[in-house]
């Protein structure tokens, strides 16, 4: 196939066409790669649909039907391949989960486009259609991709993930090139590969609870014991964790600390099941949190409101920030959050927002503000900014 523009693609289910699909890709210095999973009833995603595109072929990988795919990941962890993927973060997930590992180097279509001015979370088909003037199907977004067999239409559109990013890679070059942006990411996508994102380190679970902040440090010890019982649990059932215990369920815990099994099977949400199959072990928990001593309760560093006069300020650098997203023609929210901004009010330098592309960009000139040295400046109706003695 050598009409990239074309509706084709090449359904892969068996070994021998896999094989030559990796011939085809070995030529290839770029290739763009996307997924199709589900999770919704396992801790681990269940990959069900690679896709691979190149400038001369598009195909969609059933790894359902496959046995090995080892052909196709020398491809993707190929240091001298470049990975073209568009919101990568969940795709790479997949692979670091599976084979502890990240596909490098990579780009990101979705974080080099807010260069670009599109918004920090601009979506493929906002992008294909902006640069590219294609409008593409979302009719099967929602699509159980576990499901055998799929329909022509939902291959077509998998397909469609990554048919455009060979033709956007290019173009989006051009433009940073255009702008001397093209250096820029290169931190971004440095950070986007590193494992430690992927991590999950099952004693930290509890920071991922909800509506853990408003429990006391005591109960954050039960907390603390139980989310780490919960992610172990849940990654040797391969199960979600609320099929374990939920976040609710869990606060619950730390707040009613029962002691026994009459009051553990009173809990309110707590399935029976659970209480049958793991009450004791649940109770052992709860009270091996409680018997810690204070200093080895949960830190947690409770974040202090700003004073009246800092949310001035805050506010004050919130509209610079819109100015600098403005002038430089990158989206503010790319730039930085206002949790960012409230931060540096409060006197904290260890941000992203003050390295790289967004420290020359916003950083810089949003700190020389906080400490006196500029001051916006309103004249004609316009806002602009000038050195201040």
């Amino acid at each position: 196939m050598t009409d990239f523009d074309s509706d084709e693609y090449l359904y892969i289910d068996t070994a021998t066409a896999l094989q030559e699909l990796c011939g085809k890709l070995q030529n290839a210095d770029v290739v763009a790669l996307d997924t199709e999973f589900v999770r919704d009833k396992t801790y681990y995603a269940r990959l069900c649909l690679l896709q691979v595109a190149t400038d001369e072929l598009v195909a969609c990988i059933d790894p359902l039907a496959l046995e090995n795919l080892d052909c196709l990941l020398d491809i993707f962890y190929d240091p001298g391949k470049l990975k073209l993927l568009h919101a990568a973060r969940q795709d790479l997930e997949i692979f670091y989960d599976l084979y502890e590992k990240i596909p490098a180097p990579l780009f990101d279509t979705q974080i080099a486009a807010a260069l670009l001015g599109f918004s920090d979370q601009a979506g493929y088909g906002t992008v294909v259609e902006e640069m590219l003037g294609v409008t593409l199907d979302k009719g099967s977004a929602r699509t159980d991709w576990a499901q055998r067999p799929l329909s022509a239409t939902q291959l077509a559109y998998a397909a469609d993930d990554v048919r455009y990013l060979v033709r956007l890679y290019p173009l989006i070059m051009d433009k940073l090139t255009t702008l001397g942006r093209q250096d820029w990411l290169e931190e971004d996508f440095r950070n986007l590969t590193s494992p430690a994102l992927y991590a999950k380190d099952a004693a930290s679970a509890w920071r991922r609870v909800a509506g853990h902040k408003r429990l006391k440090p005591r109960q954050l010890a039960v907390v603390q014991q139980l989310a780490t019982w919960r992610e172990e649990q849940a990654r040797e059932r391969n199960k979600p964790r609320k099929w374990i215990l939920s976040d609710d369920v869990l606060v619950s815990l730390a707040r009613q600390a029962p002691t026994n099994m009459t009051q553990l099977a009173k809990l309110r949400g707590i399935p029976p099941a659970i209480v049958k199959q793991s009450g004791n072990t649940i109770l052992d928990h709860i009270n091996q949190a409680l018997a810690l001593p204070r200093e080895q309760w949960p830190d947690v560093r409770q974040i202090v409101r700003l004073s009246p006069d800092q949310e001035c300020l805050a506010d004050t650098l919130m509209a610079y920030l819109r100015l600098l997203g403005q002038q430089s023609g990158i989206s503010p929210a790319s730039l930085a959050t206002r949790r960012d901004i409230e931060k540096l009010v409060r006197g904290e330098r260890d941000l992203g927002l003050l390295h790289g592309w967004r420290g020359h960009i916003a950083g810089e000139p949003l700190l020389a503000m906080l400490e006196g040295k500029t001051a916006l400046v309103i004249q004609g109706g316009r806002v602009s900014v000038e050195p201040h003695d």
